[in-house]
C-alpha cells in the first residue's frame, strides 16, 4: 500500500515518524518536513500500534536531502536495500543534526536532563564524504561464492565488489587477497580487519597487519593484530584479536580515548594515588592510558567478558610493564561483586558497555562502591539515558556530555559523559 504523509521529526534506528488517521508510522529514508509518498511494510492491514513503510518517492525534499553516495544502502525502490548505511540520503552536517536531536530527546525522555549535546566529526571524514572510514567489515557469501550482503527484508544476498565504508587500506588488502573474486562456500561469513595506519613504519609493515577470516577461521594474515594509539603525546600499542572488538573508525580510538582520559585526570585534580575502575574493557583501550595517568602509583581493576581480549589486555599491559592492574575476565556485575579490599573504593569509574547498557545492578554497585567520578561511553542513547536516570537517582550529576559522529553515513552515535558526584 502505496500513501502520502508529511514527515513530522526524528525517530530511532535511523527512521523518521509520520501519521496515517492516528496511527504512527516510522519511515525509512525520510527527514523532517518532507512531503513524501511512503510505501508500508506488509501485511499493512495489521492492528499494530505502529506501521513501518520506506519512502518510494520525494514530493517536497528537506534541505539535507542528498543523492545517496552509496546507491546500494539506500531505498528499495532506487535499487538499494543492503543495510549499513541507513543515513546514506542526509547530508553531513544533516547527520549531525540528526545524531545531537536524538541523543538530547533520548536525555530528557529517559534521563530526565535537559541537555544539548555538542557532536563531533572526525577528522579527514568531510574531506572522505563520510565513507572510507570502517577498519572491520563483515560480509556473507551467495550462492556463487562471492562476497555479498543482504538485501533488507528478504533472504536476497546482493553481491559486492568493493565497500564505499571501508578504509582505502581495507580495500587495497581486498583487492590483494582477492577477496572480491570469491571462491568462498556458499552462505559462508567473510571478515576483515585491518588497522590503519600511524605512521611511515606502521605503513611499511602493513602488509602483514591484516586479518582475513571466514566462518571466523583466519584464512589470510594474522590472528593477532597491531594497533596504535597516540594519546596527548604518548604511544600506545595493543595487540588485538581480529576477530574481537575493537573501534571501528580509524579515528575514533585516538578521539575516545583522548577525551576520556583528560576528562578523568580533569576531575581526579592530582590525586597521585588514585583507583580507578575500567568496566567492559576490551582489549585494554583505555585501559592502558588510565593505568600510566599519575605514574606508578595508580592502582586499577579491569573486567571484560571476552577472554581473548582480556588475555590481549594483560599482554599489551606487560609489554608496557604495568603490574598494577587487576585484569580480569566475566562478568561485570558479578565480578563487582568480589572486588579485593585495595580495589573496592575506586575514586574514578570508566564503562564501555555493549549496546544494552550497563543497567541498573551495574550503576549502582559502581555507586554504592563510592566512585566520585563516573565516565560513560555509550554506543546508544537510548541505554546510556536509562542509565543515566539511575545514576542520577544514586546522587550524581551529568557534569559534561559530547557525542562523536565514528559512524558516518549511520543512525548510530557515541556518547561520552561524565558524571561526578
Amino acid at each position: 500500500m502505496r500513501t502520502e504523509v508529511r514527515i513530522e521529526r526524528y525517530a530511532d534506528q535511523g527512521r523518521c515518524v509520520a501519521h496515517i488517521d492516528g496511527r504512527v508510522v516510522f519511515v525509512r529514508f525520510a527527514l523532517p518536513g518532507e512531503l513524501v509518498r511512503i510505501e508500508l511494510d506488509e501485511p499493512c492491514d495489521r492492528d499494530d500500534r505502529f506501521w513501518t513503510g520506506e519512502v518510494v518517492e520525494v514530493l517536497e525534499p528537506s534541505d539535507d536531502r542528498v543523492e545517496p553516495a552509496w546507491p546500494l544502502a539506500g531505498p528499495l525502490s532506487q535499487g538499494g536495500g543492503v543495510g549499513g548505511a541507513d543515513l546514506v540520503h542526509v547530508s553531513l552536517p544533516g547527520q549531525l543534526t540528526w545524531k545531537a536531536v536524538t541523543v538530547s530527546e533520548q536525555m530528557n525522555r529517559l534521563g530526565h536532563v535537559d541537555v544539548a549535546v555538542p557532536i563531533e566529526r572526525m577528522p579527514g571524514d568531510e574531506e572522505s564524504g563520510g565513507l572510507n572510514w570502517r577498519t572491520r567489515i563483515e560480509m556473507i557469501a551467495d550462492e556463487q561464492g562471492k562476497p555479498s550482503m543482504r538485501r533488507r527484508g528478504t533472504h536476497v544476498r546482493v553481491p559486492i565488489d568493493t565497500m564505499p565504508l571501508a578504509t582505502r587500506t581495507l580495500l587495497d588488502v581486498a583487492e590483494r587477497e582477492q577477496v572480491w573474486d570469491g571462491g568462498f562456500e556458499p552462505g559462508a561469513q567473510i571478515r576483515l580487519s585491518v588497522p590503519e595506519p600511524r605512521n611511515i613504519a606502521a605503513h611499511e609493515t602493513q602488509r602483514d597487519n591484516f586479518a582475513v577470516l571466514i566462518d571466523g577461521v583466519l584464512n589470510a594474515g594474522s590472528q593477532l593484530l597491531d594497533e596504535q594509539v597516540t594519546i596527548n603525546g604518548t604511544v600506545f600499542n595493543y595487540k588485538v584479536d581480529a576477530n574481537g572488538f575493537w573501534q571501528i573508525h580509524r579515528q575514533a580510538p585516538i578521539a575516545l580515548a583522548t577525551h576520556v582520559i583528560n576528562l578523568v585526570n580533569g576531575e581526579l585534580d592530582g590525586n597521585i594515588a588514585p583507583v580507578i575502575w575500567d568496566l567492559y574493557s576490551g582489549s585494554g583501550l583505555f585501559t592502558l592510558p588510565l593505568a600510566t595517568l599519575t605514574g606508578e602509583r595508580t592502582r586499577m581493576l579491569s573486567v571484560e567478558g571476552a577472554r581473548v581480549a582480556v588475555k590481549n589486555a594483560q599482554r599489551n599491559l606487560r609489554a608496557m610493564n604495568l603490574s598494577d592492574v587487576d585484569a580480569r575476565a566475566g562478568d561485570v556485575s558479578k565480578t563487582l561483586e568480589r572486588v579485593p579490599a585495595h580495589l573496592s573504593r575506586p575514586d574514578a569509574v570508566v564503562l564501555d558497555p555493549p549496546r544494552a547498557g550497563a543497567r541498573a545492578k551495574v550503576c549502582r554497585q559502581i555507586a554504592e562502591a563510592g566512585a566520585r567520578v563516573v565516565v560513560y561511553i555509550a554506543c546508544d542513547p537510548t541505554s546510556l539515558a536509562r542509565d543515566t536516570a539511575t545514576l542520577i537517582a544514586e546522587g550524581y550529576t551529568l557534569k559534561n556530555i559530547r557525542a562523536f559522529d565514528i559512524y558516518p553515513m549511520t543512525h548510530h552515535v557515541e556518547t561520552v559523559a561524565l558524571f561526578t558526584r
